[in-house]
């Protein structure tokens, strides 16, 4: 096979990525392929959070490598454009060895980088950082956020109210530059991803499925253990400031812990902004004209017919 299939699945959390991509990589081996998975998941990318990214355990891997997991400690920093430029490394050598990848996420910032390549930006400016950063402290974030619309509404509408390392990283770019952030984005050039046949699909449920599903990973992340998880990342130093430490799940137990709400609050929190972010993550996904979308469950086979006819070509 001259050019391997890389299939990009991608859709909002909780929308079944996990489960189609395993099977997709069985139907693969049985051919007498070795497919390799790579997350686009920007929170699987930290050691020690495991329960509420819900990684899979080395079992559950079924045998398939999985790459890009565990890559940094919580209190390190770690970029888009640095897991691009790994995802680019795997896939490279994967393209040399004429094999399947499947790139397989809903993080469509890291997604973008790699597809499309990123506007690297203008460096820091620290003095810039801290004051935006002390206004949001002193009038909120949502204000902060506010003022961002005005000037960005493309980056506001991508962007949580209450995100703000990406509020004040858009607001720097534009005070920096002169332009939205969003306009940068629109001049970058798409990148291709040589020796591949590339399919992209995208997972879409009805939405009261969706929730239905939001809703009950974020019983099963308790009742494995999510709250345990975070008291140990917090013995370990790793505090509620740190940028991983807001994700969705970490930021409300350690608002928790820290006795701003009790458990059923903190449930109900990270129930709610999980069914808000993956309507962001819809809006953002919806702006890819490649993507097919496709559910996972009336829709399977189609995916694999789609599968079968590319590899057959």
């Amino acid at each position: 096979m001259s050019e391997p299939l890389l299939l990009v699945l991608t859709g909002p959390t909780a929308s079944g990525k996990t489960r189609v991509a395993l099977e997709v990589a069985r139907r693969l081996r049985e051919r007498g392929l070795k497919p390799e998975i790579l997350s686009a998941d920007s929170a699987q990318v930290y050691r020690g959070m495991d329960v509420g990214t819900d990684k899979l355990s080395p079992p559950e891997r079924q045998g398939i490598p999985h790459h890009l997991i565990d890559l940094v400690d919580p209190d390190e920093d770690f970029s888009a454009a640095q897991w691009a430029g790994a995802a680019r490394d795997i896939l490279s050598r994967l393209a040399g060895e004429e094999q399947p990848a499947l790139l397989v996420g809903g993080t469509g910032f890291y997604l973008r980088a790699l597809l499309r390549g990123l506007f690297p930006g203008p460096a820091a400016d620290h003095a810039l950082r801290a004051r935006l950063e002390k206004e949001a402290e002193q009038g909120g974030v949502p204000a902060l956020h506010d003022r961002l619309r005005q000037v960005d509404p493309g980056s506001a509408n991508r962007i949580h109210p209450n995100d703000l390392f990406r509020i004040v990283r858009a607001l720097e770019v534009y005070e920096l530059t002169g332009e939205p952030l969003s306009r940068h984005f629109e001049r970058q050039p798409k990148t291709s991803l040589a020796g591949f046949r590339v399919l992209r699909l995208g997972l879409k449920l009805p939405r009261p499925e969706l929730y239905r599903r939001i809703n009950a990973r974020v019983e099963a992340m308790l009742a494995r253990g999510l709250v345990e998880e975070v008291k140990g990342l917090r013995a370990k130093g790793y505090g509620p400031k740190l940028k991983s430490q807001k994700i969705i799940g970490y930021r409300q137990v350690h608002e928790m812990l820290d006795g701003r709400c009790d458990l059923e609050q903190a449930k109900e929190l990270i129930q709610r902004d999980s069914r808000h972010y993956a309507r962001r993550q819809l809006t953002w996904m919806r702006a890819e004209p490649e993507i097919r979308w496709l559910d996972p469950d009336s829709d399977q086979e189609t995916i694999f017919q789609s599968l079968e006819l590319l590899l057959s070509n």
